[in-house]
């Protein structure tokens, strides 16, 4: 039996040389759950540490958008009493997970776009002003695949697509531009109570308004009383299968959280990047198939 722990992960791809970042995040969250705070309080802690890491593909090291100035990002948070809270889109702020965090004290469960931001603005959360140098040379590597022809072999969704013609970006043309995956984390308190978090810059090469899995729950992430779960890898197909309330349906009803994180992730074939990491009273889980950096800690009775 878990006592209390927490998971923290540095998404689908990310290297096992980030792991000192996901450690370091992991051992702050759970040192909140040793001084008896809520699994809430420490999901949201250790995303806020990732976000400000700049290696991993949230806050300031989120990845530029196709124009090669605009960031978009996606967050959420979700416990097991059913409180939800997300952003969507949101631009110029810091830390998106304290943000997601603040609108479960509103009457809804998610903000999107300008209003997230003039939300965020207004509840004085820190502003962004600027992006990590990782996710400058992110960039770079993206468009050499488009100078080479080649974007649709590294990332699957481009595949067959013609960038050219699907350009949304009003402020810069097409022919101007030539210029890790979402972090996750999941925690049980003393109390028994779940919770999980995302936050994520999106994916390299994507069109502007582009959503992820990250903020939909029972996609990029779920927390009931069976568990608490959070996914990582292409946000697309990862909604197709919802793979968060897939999995937890399937925890729900008896089965071992371990083996049906595998089974979930067995769902992707391997050219489609996908992780997840879960935690339950009675067990924990982290599947991928593709190297994931994480950290675990657990207090075990």
């Amino acid at each position: 039996m878990i006592q209390y722990g927490v998971i923290t992960h540095g998404g689908a791809g990310s290297p096992p040389s980030f792991t000192d970042g996901c450690k370091s995040a992991c051992e702050a969250a759970f040192k909140l759950l040793e001084a008896e705070k809520n699994a809430l309080d420490a999901v949201v802690e250790a995303a806020r540490i990732l976000e400000d890491d700049g290696r991993f593909n949230a806050g300031s090291g989120s990845v530029l958008r196709l124009d090669g100035k605009t960031v978009e990002m996606d967050a959420a948070v979700m416990d097991s009493n059913a409180n939800i809270g997300a952003v969507i889109a949101i631009r110029d702020i810091k830390n998106p997970i304290l943000v997601a965090r603040a609108v479960m004290d509103t009457p809804h469960v998610a903000l999107s776009g300008q209003g997230a931001m003039v939300f965020a603005k207004k509840r004085g959360f820190e502003l962004l002003d600027h992006v990590s140098l990782y996710s400058l040379e992110r960039f770079r590597r993206v468009v050499q695949l488009i100078e080479e022809g080649r974007l649709g072999e590294v990332y699957s969704l481009w595949k067959n697509k013609d960038l050219k013609s699907l350009w949304n970006f009003e402020e810069i043309a097409y022919e101007d531009i030539f210029f890790s995956d979402t972090i996750g984390v999941v925690a049980i308190d003393r109390n028994g109570n779940l919770a999980a978090a995302n936050s994520t810059g999106g994916i390299s090469a994507m069109m502007l308004g582009r959503v992820g899995d990250s903020s939909m729950i029972g996609c990029g992430l779920y927390a009931g009383p069976a568990c608490a779960l959070a996914a990582t890898g292409v946000g697309e197909e990862i909604i197709k299968r919802m793979l968060s309330k897939t999995v937890y349906d399937m925890v729900s009803q008896g089965e071992d959280i371990n083996s049906v994180c595998i089974k979930g992730i067995s769902m992707f074939p391997r050219e489609i990047p996908a992780g997840i990491v879960g935690i339950s009273k009675t067990g924990y889980a982290v599947a991928s198939n593709i190297e994931m950096a994480h950290y675990v800690l657990l207090k075990e009775v």
